[in-house]
Parts: structure tokens; sequence; C-alpha cells
């Protein structure tokens, strides 16, 4: 049982018109639902039979997926509870559920009292072997008195930068990285603890380390903003008498930046002298006499400060070294054996006033030396300075870092260096993993393990493009090409809600979306294929999820972007920037090798079209049928300019280079019109025959080279392509040592080293679009409606494959495709969860017979053979687990 996009009993929650999702069991022989009833309480006594707040009635439905809240208004604060029943297959009532809840946080700036709060000067530091500076890390603190027991206590609280707060000494919760980053001018996410447990009677002391995060530290592009950070919280108090006492940051709090944690960036890692500890600095034991008084600010009404909608960024895995290279006397290099995204955690003897250095590299050099050219202008250090000999243990809390290698020196010169000194703490959004796909080969398990380990990386708190250079920022492009994977490997729908409400922030006046979001300064405006973001993710993430929330919220910005392209269109002909293909192998590019070489004006035009079609979809769903139709005909008619522009009559490409991107375009986004695709598909198989069928795709044409392959009938090629070893393969930069995607299919080769263009990134989740194809036609498993209503389940063995098998957490429950060939036999074992349908698509010789569940098929209730193609037996089969047999 969640609310809105798959929150459990969240505090602090963002929708005060939420919506509620269950799972009818899957152990219980429950095939569907046929209706159901919420009951909605202001307190949990109240339900069943007394719900104060809303009471659904037995809604005739087989609706599990997102009904909307049609209750009494919600305020901030409240806490709402829920229960549910359902009616199944055969009319009968499920027990009620248990009682569900959710508490709203401050939904409005007028909610808030407290004030911005900083040191009226915020000095910075140089980092001790660089020109790098940033802020000094701001200590706050106060005290408060409670004069009565206490029942509850929320903290509300949020930074222009980055917090950690204790409360008498105890840490407030888990997050990191807290609160996150949002277009600053438009939008500041604000987080709510229970910090209930964290209060005393009488005097309690509150105390905020504040450091510059994203908001005021340097980021590319933009440099250095001409803002410092700040800090505001609100403590409410509710007594067991009914009475609510409120604390907030103001003028009365007192600041140093005399604390341990010296400086932090985001780029340029951490300094800490365990010498200026302070540690008694949140307790009201504390002197702070010699700390200074804040200066407070009111709160901007042009900034909306709204609860956090999707997870915060926690520590979710440990890693342990898997080996260690003393380098040079005294430096010693630990292998975590994974490319990860996180901050170390050290234990390590050292000499008082001895500083450590940490420093971090994704790859090594072949003399067995740190790599770090890749890192570009982010010095990724970080330091320790003990304050006494012995053992110190730190890990960092206002910085992060990509990398497999840690580098140790300036610890005890007597000590031993042991595996025990580092542990990888690996960070990223919360969220579930959805997908376990495993195969009979080895190369593409570690595949997978290597798409999912690009997407960790590059999901803390936004889509990044890369976590370890002086980069790490919101490319749209990179973004819409992983979204569809995306939603297969993990729970990510609040995830993509949330950064889709920053590309809203972040879009202009005249429809035009920034490249990156949140945009860093506007020097890059839009470009097609990148800024298309706001009409693809919408759309992969309605088409996965089932919600059309994400339709409702976006629709606006759909069309603005359309319009956009409209108002830069001459007879349909798009004047504007793109990035191209970017980054295609053996491009001949004559100005930049990173862009490919496929027709600008192609690429502009066929994604021009692809936006006003989705946009089309879109008012379908959303009933606005004038819309739609208006923009059908759009479609149309950009449609026929781009056949007569690029094309000629035998289907081969007039414009530009003929490139596997440009027939890939075109046919993927249904360019041409039917006569026209058959005569386009020779042309793209004589571009991969070229190249002994390998990829000659960039970040544009790659995710969609599987998709046009599967479409045309080509899965054989598609296999071939997959299981490439040479270069340029998935597989090939495996056999270099990946462990997970490169921004190039070469950074690094055995043979020649590091690649010597301006880009090489070691953690570059694009390429794993692939994952998609994956899942959906070598396991098998595809919505056929929307949320995996209908599901498809259809394998296609290939390649060198003789198993594979994948379990998807859906919507509606788990999805289960596994097959194997075994002595000419081919079995397929699934899970259809209740509430859904699912044609299967058997693989096998259609003119011999087909056992189901061990015996010969034989129609019944829950499964029809509904047709035999030259290749396949196709089920329509209910909710269940089923085995199918059959020669192959």
């Amino acid at each position: 049982m969640v609310v809105s996009e798959q929150f459990k009993n969240p505090i602090g929650f963002y929708d005060a018109t939420p919506s509620f999702s269950w799972k009818l069991p899957q152990d219980k022989n429950i095939k569907k639902q046929t209706a159901y009833s919420i009951v909605v309480a202001s307190k949990p006594e109240l339900l069943p039979n007394n719900a104060d707040l809303w009471e659904s009635g037995k809604v005739e439905s087989e609706q599990t997926l997102f009904v909307k809240y049609k209750g009494k208004k919600l305020s901030s604060r409240q806490k709402v509870y829920w229960q549910l029943k359902f009616w199944d297959q055969d009319k009968n009532a499920s027990a009620w559920s248990e009682v569900a809840n959710f508490e709203l946080g401050l939904l409005h700036n007028s909610d808030w009292q407290a004030k911005w709060i900083s040191l009226s000067k915020v000095d910075k530091a140089k980092s001790p072997k660089t020109n790098k500076t940033s802020y000094k890390v701001q200590y706050l603190r106060n005290e408060f008195t409670l004069d009565s027991k206490i029942e509850s206590a929320r903290l509300y609280i949020t930074a222009k930068g980055l917090f950690e707060a204790k409360i008498n000494g105890k840490k407030v919760g888990d997050d990191v990285m807290a609160p996150g980053w949002t277009p600053y001018n438009k939008r500041i996410e604000t987080l709510t603890y229970d910090v209930t447990d964290h209060l005393q009677d009488g005097s309690n002391a509150i105390g905020i380390a504040l450091a510059e995060g994203w908001y005021a530290g340097r980021l590319m592009l933009r440099g250095y903003p001409k803002v410092s950070p700040k800090v505001m919280c609100q403590l409410e108090v509710k007594y067991t008498n009914g009475d609510v006492k409120t604390f907030i940051s103001d003028e009365s709090w007192k600041a140093t930046q005399e604390g341990a944690i010296v400086y932090a960036g985001i780029y340029d890692g951490e300094q800490y002298d365990a010498r200026k500890e302070q540690k008694s600095w949140s307790l009201t034991s504390f002197d702070d006499a010699s700390w200074q008084k804040v200066v407070a600010g009111d709160i901007d009404a042009q900034i909306s400060l709204t609860p956090k909608r999707h997870n915060t960024v926690k520590s979710v895995e440990e890693l342990a070294p898997i080996a260690i290279t003393e380098i040079d006397k005294g430096v010693v290099i630990f292998d975590m054996g994974q490319n990860m995204v996180g901050v170390p955690r050290i234990k390590v003897p050292m000499d008082k006033d001895g500083t450590l250095k940490i420093r971090f590299a994704e790859m090594l050099q072949q003399d067995g030396r740190m790599y770090t050219k890749n890192y570009r202008g982010a010095v990724s250090t970080d330091y320790y300075t003990a304050k006494e000999d012995g053992q110190i243990e730190y890990q960092p809390t206002f910085t992060f870092h990509g990398f497999r290698y840690v580098e140790l020196s300036g610890f005890n010169a007597n000590a031993t260096p042991d595996k025990s000194w580092v542990i990888g703490v690996v960070q990223h959004s919360d969220y579930n993993l959805n997908v376990e796909f495993n195969s009979s080969h080895e190369k593409l398990n570690q595949l997978q393990s290597n798409i999912i380990w690009g997407l960790r990386g590059n999901t803390l708190d936004i889509p990044t493009d890369c976590p370890q250079r002086d980069e790490r920022a919101g490319w749209t492009g990179d973004a819409q090409v992983i979204a569809p994977t995306s939603f297969f490997l993990g729970d990510v729908h609040s995830f993509w809600m949330s950064w889709l409400q920053s590309v809203r922030n972040d879009q202009d006046e005249d429809g035009a979306v920034p490249v990156m979001v949140p945009s860093l300064g506007g020097r890059l405006r839009a470009g097609a294929g990148w800024s298309d973001v706001i009409t693809i993710v919408p759309w992969e993430t309605y088409q996965r999820t089932g919600d059309v929330g994400v339709l409702e919220e976006n629709y606006a910005s759909m069309k603005k972007w359309v319009g956009f392209y409209q108002s830069n269109a001459k007879d349909h002909i798009v004047k504007m920037f793109t990035h191209g293909d970017w980054l295609q192998p053996y491009s001949t590019h004559k100005r930049d090798e990173r862009f490919g070489v496929t027709s600008n004006k192609l690429i502009i035009t066929a994604h021009y079209a692809h936006s006003v079609n989705l946009t089309a979809q879109a008012a379908k769903v959303l009933g606005f049928k004038s819309e739609a139709k208006e923009y059908e005909l759009l479609f149309d008619a950009i449609r026929d300019v781009f056949q007569n522009s690029f094309f000629d009559t035998q289907g081969r490409i007039i414009e530009g280079p003929e490139t596997q991107t440009a027939y890939l375009l075109a046919l993927a986004f249904d360019l041409l019109d039917d006569e026209l695709a058959q005569k386009a598909v020779p042309h793209l198989l004589e571009q991969i025959k070229l190249t002994d069928n390998h990829l000659r795709t960039g970040f544009l044409g790659t995710p969609l080279l599987p998709l046009v392959l599967d479409k045309i009938g080509e899965t054989d090629l598609m296999y071939e392509i997959l299981f490439k070893e040479t270069y340029p393969s998935w597989f090939y930069s495996i056999n270099q040592g990946a462990t997970t995607m490169w921004e190039r299919w070469n950074s690094y080769t055995h043979k020649d080293g590091f690649n010597k263009g301006g880009m090489n990134s070691f953690n570059h989740y694009a390429y794993g679009a692939i994952g998609r194809w994956m899942y959906e036609r070598i396991a098998g498993i595809k919505p056929i409606k929307v949320g995996y209503k209908e599901i498809e389940i259809a394998p296609i063995p290939g390649g060198p494959l003789t198993s594979a098998a994948a379990t998807y957490n859906s919507p509606y429950g788990k999805v289960s495709s596994s097959w194997k060939i075994v002595n000419k036999q081919f079995n397929l074992d699934i899970i259809v969860p209740p509430n859904t349908t699912a044609q299967v698509f058997v693989p096998g010789n259609t003119q011999e017979s087909i056992k189901v569940n061990g015996v010969e098929f034989d129609s019944n209730s829950d499964i029809k053979l509904i047709s035999k193609t030259n290749k396949a037996f196709v089920f329509q089969v209910n909710p269940g687990t089923y085995s199918f047999e059959t020669n192959y």
C-alpha cells in the first residue's frame, strides 16, 4: 500500500491531493480485483467504520493504481490514516488491510516562521595542495527549553547548500547531501524529521553544520556564484496537553567557521582537522561565548519551499577492498573491485598533527599509479589531520566521489597497510532495485551489473552524466536515453517526477528547455535530442507506471516545447542547436570528433516530429481531443517534409552522410510511410554490414538500434551486434575491465591505454540503454498496456545463449520469465501477477505439441492458445505460475 509515486508511510509528504495504490496478494490464488473500498481518517482508531476524511464506498473497478483521493481538504502537518479492502474474481471480500499513513510536510511558504540564517561574512579556505577554494563549513547552534512533557516533535529544515543537523549530540536522520539540488531560484526542497526521541526534559541544544554544496559551490560553466550558504529550520513540539511550541532559526542563533570540517566542495573534496573538533557543540554544556551572532533573512516569496518529492540520498551499501598495493613507501592504493559513487570510511593509524591524504581514481595507469586526468578540474581529494596518536575513523560528510581506487598517504609510517583501513560507502538516491536478470553468458551478466552500477552512480539526487569529474550535471539527453531502462532497474518513479518538476522550473517562457537541469547559467539553452526530455520522459513514465498524473503535470510544458520548435521552424525545418549523435564511433566531424556525422538538420527534424507525436498521444490520454487532432496533423505535415527533404524515392538518405543513426531515427519515430520504410530497411542493413555488423551509433542512435532491429524482424542481427567482442561494442569495454558503463566505447584499452579525447568518464549511463532490450526481448518482459496491466512475455533466444531469466517488480506485482534450451527442448517458466493478463509467446516447433505445467496443452479457463506463428505458440494467460515445454 503506497501513496502517489510509491511512497510507503512517508513523513513530510508533499502531496495534499494524493493517490492510492496497492498490490493484490500473489500467494492466495487471487486472479483479479472486481471492486475496492478505501477509508481515510484523521485518527487510526476511526478506521474502518468511522472514517472522517473520506469513504470511497464500494467501487466496482479493477483499478489498483493511482486512485485519487476525493475527501476533505488536507493541510500542512496533517497525519492521515487509510485502509482498503478489495473483492476478488469470485466477489469475495478481503479483510481490511493494515492501517497505512502519511504525514504532510509544510506545504506553503506561509507555514514557515523561521528565517534564513548564516554568518554575516562567510570565509573560504584553500586546499592544502591546490589553488582551489571552497566555503568554510559553518557550525550553527541554539538552545531551547521544553517546559512540559512532549508527545511528538518535528524538525522542518532546509538549506541553501547542504546541512547535517544534531539535537543534543544525536544526528538527525540518515540522509546525506541533503536537501538536494533543484533550480534554487525557483524551488528549494524541505525535509521533515521525527525528532521526538532526540529531545529531553528541560534544556536542549540544536546544532547544524552547513556547507556550500551545489548552491554556493563552483560548478561547470558557472564557477562560484555570488551567494553563500544559508540554513533554515523550524522545530515544532507538541506537548501531551495539546499545546504546540515552535522554535525557529533566527537572530538568536550563534555560529562559527572554526570547526573540524574546514571546507567541503562537490568537485574538490573535504578537509577535516580533528584538532578543531568541538565535540559538545550540539550539547547544552557547550560554551559558545566566542561564537558570533548570525544574520537572519526573510523567505523570498518568489522561491517556493516545497517538501522533497523523491527519496533523499542515503548510504545504501558497503564494499570492502579486494586488493591493496603499496605503490611507494607510505603510499597505498586500495582496489574496491567496483567503480562506485559515494565516500570512503577510513580507519587508519595516525601520528599527532599528521595529515592523511585521500585520493580517488576510477582507473590505474599501466604502471599501477592513479589515473586522474579524466577528473579534469575536480581535485577530488580529502584530507584528515589527526589531533593525537592512534587510530582515526573518518567519513566525509559534504562531498562525494566517483571511484574504484582509493589512495592513502600520510598515515603512521610504522603501520602495515591492511584492507580493513578502507570501506567504500555507496551512496545514491534511495530506491529499491526492481529487476533481477541473469543468463548463461558471463559477459552479458557483467553487462547487466555494469548497467545497474551506472544508474546507481548517476542518480545522486538528480540524473547526472557522470559522478567524478568537474561536471556531474543533469544533462537532459543522457537522462531521456536511460529513462526507459531505469524503470526496469529501480523504483525510480518519484525520482523522475521530481526532476521533471525541475525541468519545468527551468523551462523558459518561450518553451526552451535547457540541455542541463538544473541549468548552469543559461549558456547552453536548448538542443534537439536533449531538450526533448520534456516529452520523452513523461511519456515513458506514464507507459511504465500507468500514472496519468505525470502527463497532467507536464502536458503544458510539452506543448510549450513543441511551440519552441514551431517558432524556430520554416516549412517544418527547424534551425536549432543539437549535440548531434554524440560520441559516435569513428566520427569524421571536421570541427570536433565528439559530434557525430549524422545530419544535424535530420536529427533536429526527427526529434521535432517525435515530440509532436508524443504530445499528441498525451493529449489523447488526457481527453484533449481537438488538441490531439491538431498535433496529429502537425506530425503528418512534418513527416511529409522529413521524407521529401531527407530521403529519395528508394528510401536512401540524401541529406548528409548515410549513417546508421539517420535510418534508425526515421524508422524508430515512424517518419516514413510504409512503402518508403520498407525501402529504407535494406539501406540500414547495408550500413550495418559495412561495419562488419558493428554499431556506429552515439548517444542518440544507440538506444534506437535494438528497437528498430526488433521491429523489422532482425533480432538475430541485434544479437550478433550485442555479442561482438571487438570495438565498438558493449563487450569491448568489459574486455578492458569495465565494471560500469563508459562514456566512450574505448575509454581505455589494454593495448593503447587511455583514450586521448577530452571526455573520458568511466561511469556514464547512456549506453546502458541496451538494458531495455535485454529485459524486453532476451528475457521477454514488456508492457502491452500502460503500467503492465497487460504484459507481453515473449523471449527470443539468440546468439550463444542457452538460458536467460528476469524477475521484475511491476506496479501489479512480480513478473517473471525464465527460459532455457536443453537437448533441443525449450522450457519457459513464467509468473503473471494478479489483476493483469499476459500474452505469452513460446518459441518452438509449432507443428508439434506443447506441454503446459507438465502435461500436453488443453485449453482451460486460465490459459488459451490464441494463435500460432511460424516460430511460436501464442497464449492468452491469466495470473498465475506456468511452465511451458516444447521442441525447439
